[in-house]
Parts: C-alpha cells; sequence; structure tokens
C-alpha cells in the first residue's frame, strides 16, 4: 500500500497496484480471487478529495463486488498501453469505461508521459514547423500547451485539435476491441467556468458528439452525465483535503456528482445483469 503525495507534504488518498500494471489505483487493494466489476478511468474515477468515488457507491447499491480502478492523470495513452490493465479488465464481469480526456495522449504533434499523461514531454517537430513562432522551452502539462496554442488567433490549432480527435478514436476503438468483457462507455462532461462566467478554455478541446458516436458500436452501453466541478457547486465544503489544496479541489468534482453519476450507470448495469 502505498499514498500519493501532495504539495501540502500529507499524504492524501491510498494507493496500490494490481498484477503486472503500472498504474496506481484507489486503494486500499482489494482481493481478485472472486468475482468482481470495476470501474476505470481517470480523476474523476479515481474520486480525488472524496470518501466515496462512485465506485464504492455502485458496490454498496448493487451489493457486487466493484474495484475502482481510477488512476490519478490518466488518459488515453495509460488506459491504452498498459497490459497489466487489460487483464484485470478482462478479468472482470463488466467494466464501467470512463472516456478520457481529449489531451491526454501522445500525437503527431506532441509526446506525453507514458503514465502521467497530463505531462508534456515534448513537441515534435511538426509542431515546431507549424508554430515556428512559439517557444515551447517552459512548457511542461497539455493544458499549457494548448492555452499557449491558442494565444494565436488563427485556424493552426484546429489542425492539431483535429489530429488528437481522430487519433483518440483510433485508440479508444482498439481499446474496446481489446476487451473481452462488456463495456459501458461512461461520458462524463466536467463543467468549468472562467471567473467570467464563460465556459473554459478547455472545452474547446472536449470529446464530441461525433465522436462518442463512433465508438458507441463497440460498447455494451453508454451513460452520459454532466457535472460541475466543487468550486461551482457548493460541494467544496464537503471535499477532504489540506488547506494547500483547496485550489486543486475547486477542479474536482464533489460526493453529490459521484452520487449523481452512480444514480445514472445502475439503470445501464442492471440491464446488463
Amino acid at each position: 500500500m502505498s499514498y500519493h503525495q501532495t504539495g501540502s507534504g500529507q499524504a492524501e488518498h491510498a494507493v496500490c497496484q494490481y498484477g503486472g500494471s503500472r498504474l496506481w489505483f484507489r486503494g486500499p487493494e482489494r482481493s481478485l480471487d472472486t468475482s468482481y466489476m470495476v470501474c476505470t478511468g481517470g480523476d474523476e474515477t479515481f474520486g480525488r478529495f472524496v470518501d466515496r468515488p462512485f465506485a464504492a457507491i455502485l458496490e454498496e447499491k448493487l451489493d457486487r463486488r466493484c474495484l475502482n480502478l481510477g488512476s490519478l492523470f490518466c488518459g488515453v495513452d495509460a488506459l491504452c498501453s498498459d497490459k497489466g490493465l487489460f487483464d484485470l479488465l478482462n478479468g472482470s464481469e463488466l467494466c464501467i469505461l470512463q472516456a478520457p480526456s481529449l489531451l491526454g495522449q501522445s500525437n503527431h504533434f506532441y509526446r506525453v508521459h507514458s503514465r502521467r499523461n497530463d505531462r508534456v514531454l515534448a513537441p515534435t517537430e511538426a509542431l515546431i514547423d507549424l508554430y515556428p513562432e512559439v517557444d515551447f522551452t517552459d512548457v511542461h502539462f497539455v493544458c499549457h500547451l494548448m492555452a499557449r496554442l491558442q494565444e494565436h488567433s488563427d485556424a493552426r490549432v484546429e489542425v492539431v485539435v483535429e489530429e488528437l480527435r481522430r487519433n483518440w478514436v483510433r485508440q479508444i476503438s482498439g481499446l474496446l476491441r481489446k476487451v473481452e468483457t462488456p463495456v459501458i462507455l461512461l461520458c462524463l462532461q466536467i463543467l468549468r467556468q472562467t471567473d467570467g462566467g464563460k465556459q473554459s478554455e478547455a472545452a474547446a478541446f472536449t470529446v464530441t458528439d461525433k465522436m462518442f458516436e463512433a465508438i458507441r458500436p463497440l460498447s455494451a452501453g453508454s451513460v452520459e452525465v454532466s457535472a460541475h466541478v466543487s468550486g461551482q457547486s457548493d460541494e467544496l465544503e464537503d471535499m477532504l483535503f489540506g488547506t494547500l489544496q483547496q485550489p486543486m479541489a475547486e477542479h474536482m468534482i464533489g460526493p453529490a456528482a459521484h452520487r449523481a453519476i452512480a444514480d445514472a450507470l445502475l439503470p445501464a448495469i442492471r440491464d446488463l445483469t
């Protein structure tokens, strides 16, 4: 058993690893000796700063073992390239897959860390050629990279976005074809606003309905849920975080959002059992 460390110097959530997977999942570790279903995905599935993520709520309501295979900073690359994760998914009776965000993937224009998909390792020559006037030296995170590209009000950013969208559909389609157990897609839209009340710039890089439609035939079902981050939903006081962690907690979904996700998933799960 281990713990994710934060800037506050205090331990956060217990984490664990299973089998041959290199990813760190929400703890405590559970036995794989008896039947189980899984919820897998990124920060929201992990349930950062929340005592009972939607996987735990589903386990209680269904009276059925549900492993939380959410992993912090996990995106397309981490989900699609971890063989140990596929072994865990294929050993389950049912898989809830939170569809990953658009940005956390290596592509024609930049490379990300294999497990922390929020981190940019380097831009490619293609991106440097597309933006010769931009200095990428101090860019280390994908959101920072996209904000830097958006500073230039022209159509070049759409070239990058279209590459990300094509690659996302290809990668997630490949993932769904490899998973032998039934998969329910959780299409979770996280709603964020700027201080001025306008939609966040990150919304320009969301997964589109057209992309979801392209992968839905490869799943056993899908559920769409929208949720505001806790800083905009009056849930911040119900979150578990240290003093220095509040800015991060404000960008995570809260307990009520997790309950809503579980309630939305229950009919789709019962239809398959």
